[in-house]
């Protein structure tokens, strides 16, 4: 990708003008958060989950900004889910410059020994097998290309693990791997970061208690909103983070 230059105008930045963005699990939470993002950049965006009636709501509220927007239904857990979804993306778009993996489940089991095989291949599959075989696709046609970002939304959870969510710390810790793998796989003309996420409030946060949703071992002392993964998640995307590539920064608040 270009370099930015340091001359570049402020609010130039993270201008997405003319690029397209794939955000898996991009209809709510922090996955639209960033698709809305990209798309105020200038970016249009491919927008995909397993609901698409979701899909299409979000996509309308993308193209009134003026960019375009394509709602694709998929499994991450699925690989040829995985494979229609990148063949729609190029049919339509013709490439994709900007990848977020950002689809994800983590349900909480009661412990590792009640944690039956289907619900532990499903944490894996959407987690782990998603992200890489989804990562590789787009990867290697990046690599053969003009080159582009990928971004991996990975946990806290992962570096914070407990007993109720091992195969989701596993997975999540095994995606932390995959970015220093596909850097080197697609570098230099591919960027691949990992942003680990901490608590956010989003839907998933409507089951949390009272104390959870206002206070948090952390730093910053709360849960982030949504939007505070905007300007991190714009900065690996755009141009700006020319020599970034590799790398695993925290938006956790300061969790400890």
């Amino acid at each position: 990708m270009e370099n930015s230059g340091t001359g570049a105008r402020t609010d130039d930045l993270f201008d997405l003008t003319g690029k397209t963005a794939l955000v898996t699990g991009g209809s709510r939470g922090l996955g639209r958060a960033m698709v809305l993002a990209f798309a105020r950049a200038g970016a249009d965006v491919v927008i995909a989950s397993r609901k698409l009636p979701a899909c299409e709501q979000v996509a309308r509220e993308v193209e009134q900004t003026g960019v375009r927007a394509l709602p694709v239904s998929a499994h991450m857990g699925r690989w040829d889910d995985i494979d229609g979804l990148v063949d729609a993306a190029y049919q339509h778009f013709g490439k994709v410059d900007i990848l977020v993996n950002n689809a994800g489940m983590s349900p909480v089991a009661p412990s590792s020994e009640e944690t039956g095989e289907d619900l532990f291949d499903k944490i894996v599959a959407v987690n782990f097998k998603g992200p890489f075989r989804l990562s590789s696709l787009i990867g290697r046609r990046m690599a053969d290309g003009e080159g582009g970002s990928i971004i991996n939304i990975s946990s806290s959870g992962a570096i914070f693990p407990a007993p109720s969510f091992g195969p989701y710390a596993g997975a999540k810790a095994g995606l932390n791997a995959l970015t220093g793998v596909f850097a080197r796989e697609y570098g230099p003309k591919v960027r691949v970061n990992t942003i680990s996420a901490g608590p956010f409030l989003t839907d998933i946060a409507k089951s949390w208690g009272e104390e959870s949703r206002t206070g948090l071992r952390s730093a910053s002392g709360r849960p982030g909103d949504p939007d505070e993964i905007i300007t991190t998640a714009l900065y690996l995307a755009s141009p700006s983070s020319s020599y970034t590539t590799s790398s695993f920064i925290r938006v956790d608040g300061g969790l400890y």
